[in-house]
């Protein structure tokens, strides 16, 4: 059997195609394109028939298309699972550990508490304002002419951090361009900038009672090295016994655990059908 997992989130899109066979999961490849201007659904059938060709498989050889994020709309879909099931159940795939995740996307924050099959146990979202997320991070580097990968490093080299204090993304700009005026350094800006990212995420794992054990980041800011030293900074300083974590493949986590919930309705289906057959 042949699933495959695609994440439409707001600044990308992620494609995963896994393998089924004598009760083992294969994960055969991945993609992941930025969508920039360009049409997400388009982009999102790109990306799934360029993950199949790279396999020598049609779109006749998935047994199961999944999809999640905003890809409800996607026409060739099989099946489509909220966010917040399926970034828990591809961070139990990405790391067994984990009991909470933190899904850091590029306009919100969401925090997820799981139990050791991806079942979500509780669940809250940072509000509508961008300022918690990896767009508003993205915009703050393009304005001090950082590359995105040069984010974490730099903030790592701070030595007085400025926090961004403003929960506003407008008004924190606004605090980023003073900062710059002051003379305050980019790592300083930066770290100051995870910090207070940190602290808004951090709480969101105290609400939902996820207060120790190992954490997950997904989504694209997981990668971002800064960010995740930060988080384990602000969770110590709540007394919060949790271990942020990244994954090399955090940002494939929707679309992996759509591609693995995906096979798991398809054999449920099939049992149904053969009970209804066998009465």
């Amino acid at each position: 059997m042949i699933t495959a997992g695609i994440d439409l989130g707001t600044g990308a899109v992620k494609a995963v195609l896994f393998k089924h066979e004598n009760g083992k999961t294969e994960w055969l490849g991945k993609r992941n394109h930025r969508i920039r201007q360009r049409d997400p659904l388009e982009l999102c059938a790109q990306a799934y028939d360029q993950l199949l060709a790279e396999h020598g498989l049609s779109r006749d050889d998935v047994t199961y298309c999944a999809t999640t994020g905003e890809g409800e709309n996607i026409d060739f879909r099989t099946g489509h699972f909220y966010s917040m099931t399926t970034h828990a159940r591809g961070a139990i795939y990405l790391d067994p550990d984990t009991t909470s995740v933190l899904d850091m996307g590029a306009l919100h924050g969401r925090a997820v508490k799981t139990d050791s099959m991806g079942k979500v146990l509780n669940y809250r979202m940072t509000s509508q304002c961008a300022s918690g997320s990896g767009q508003f991070l993205e915009n703050i580097s393009r304005y001090l002419g950082i590359a995105q990968d040069e984010i974490g490093p730099l903030s790592k080299e701070a030595d007085d951090p400025e926090v961004v204090s403003s929960i506003c993304a407008v008004l924190a700009e606004t605090d980023v361009i003073n900062m710059v005026s002051r003379g305050i350094s980019a790592p300083n800006i930066l770290k100051g900038i995870h910090l207070s990212m940190a602290g808004r995420l951090a709480k969101l794992l105290r609400v939902i009672k996820a207060t120790d054990g190992v954490c997950l980041c997904t989504g694209g800011l997981a990668l971002d090295s800064g960010m995740i030293d930060a988080l384990n900074e602000s969770l110590d300083k709540m007394k919060l016994k949790v271990e942020a974590r990244a994954h090399e493949d955090s940002p494939y986590a929707g679309a992996i655990g759509a591609a693995l919930w995906g096979a798991y309705r398809h054999q449920k289906l099939q049992q149904q059908e053969a009970l209804a057959q066998a009465s």
